[in-house]
């Protein structure tokens, strides 16, 4: 059983393993996100987070997901693009994953029994389902889909302090 996020990996949008120790010591917001969805302008807001803490040892890690109404049809190409275009993102953008099922991504397991849902549901309901994570690389807190970034902000404050 793992005990933090920084015993996984997972493939950076251009293919790269990315190892997650290397996170070690930062607070990290860990979203999984769509190009399609009525969501998707949180990608102004995750962005504005992350400029605003990064030097702070913050980073919003991005894991584009086409489980939830097919809203990331794009392949690894065709999402960069947009994100970079349409959002101007500079956090760190990996490869699409599944975050539920039996092909989901072993940290989205982990996330997921770290912190249930609603009645403690595990499963991922929606895109831009955050996961707070401290600096030791346990999950502090998950927030729905419908939560903005901007609401999240005392919370990082709080977690980059701790």
């Amino acid at each position: 059983m793992s005990n933090s996020v920084h015993e996984f990996s997972a493939r950076l949008n251009d293919g790269t393993e990315q190892d997650l120790s290397e996170y070690k010591g930062q607070v990290l917001l860990i979203v999984n996100t769509a190009s399609k969805c009525g969501f998707t302008p949180q990608y102004d807001g995750l962005e504005a987070l992350y400029e605003q803490y990064k030097d702070k040892g913050f980073s919003v890690l991005a894991f584009p997901c086409n489980q939830f109404g097919s809203q990331e049809p794009g392949d690894a190409g065709d999402i960069a693009e947009f994100c970079v275009t349409k959002f101007s993102i500079k956090f760190p953008l990996f490869e699409k994953v599944d975050v539920n099922g039996d092909k989901a991504l072993p940290l989205y397991d982990y996330l997921k029994t770290e912190a249930p849902g609603v009645l403690g549901s595990k499963g991922i309901k929606w895109n831009f389902t955050k996961f707070l994570v401290g600096k030791d690389g346990k999950v502090i807190k998950r927030y729905a889909p419908a939560t903005s970034p901007e609401s999240i902000q005392a919370d990082i404050e709080k977690a980059l302090q701790g």
